[in-house]
């Protein structure tokens, strides 16, 4: 009988190795593969999550934790049909033009996507049209954007207007976050939540799902 939750420590302390090793073990003896990552991969990241929203862990820590469960879930991947996977939804994420700060950005779209969601990351410096061609594209539920200088969020602004003079504003959730970045300028710019952390952007992209 194979234990998954050695599989979730392994997460948790961050071992890619050995993280590697117990999922290519878990398919050897024939775990169901949406199981390992379900009872093994992801139940370790929310314990990451958890304890990170706590202070009880740190974003180094949590990064190292995000690749234990990516070498898992690469080795898991092209033995699930689409199908399989019901992920809750799309999230198209970004830094904002004019800025390159990107671990924050990374944190949430890890955390995004070991909550269920399929991530389109953009990356960083993403121009206002970029974001734009990305929900025209992708048909994401959710757009979340990132800044960490107070020059660049004003560059939120613009990317909801866009929005609006594209027709796309009312089928997308806009999320942003970062530094200097609060829950009164979201209001100010029409986006619809703000979120402080890689966790909390979580919890409000489900509830926005789940609306």
């Amino acid at each position: 009988m194979f234990d998954l939750g050695d599989l979730a420590q392994s997460v948790i302390a961050g071992d890619v190795a050995k993280s590697t090793e117990l999922t290519k073990k878990a398919l050897e003896m024939g775990v169901a593969p949406l199981d390992i990552i379900n009872k093994g991969l992801i139940a370790g990241m929310e314990v990451v999550g958890e304890r990170f929203k706590k202070g009880d862990m740190f974003v180094p820590e949590v990064l190292v934790a995000a690749r234990a469960m990516n070498s898992g879930l690469d080795l898991i991947r092209p033995l699930l049909a689409e199908t399989d996977i019901k992920g809750l939804g799309t999230v198209v994420i970004g830094t904002v033009k004019g800025d390159l700060h990107d671990i924050g950005k990374n944190l949430v779209a890890m955390m995004m996507e070991s909550g269920g969601f399929k991530v389109i990351n953009l990356g960083v410096d993403v121009p206002v049209e970029k974001f734009v061609e990305a929900v025209r594209t992708h048909k994401p539920q959710i757009v979340g954007m990132s800044a960490l200088l107070t020059t660049t969020m004003l560059v939120m602004r613009d990317v909801v207007s866009a929005l609006k003079e594209s027709g796309l504003r009312d089928s997308v959730k806009v999320m942003i976050g970062g530094a200097p970045v609060t829950a009164d300028y979201a209001k100010e710019i029409g986006a619809d939540g703000y979120a402080p952390d890689a966790v909390s952007a979580t919890d409000l992209a489900k509830k926005f799902v789940a609306a």
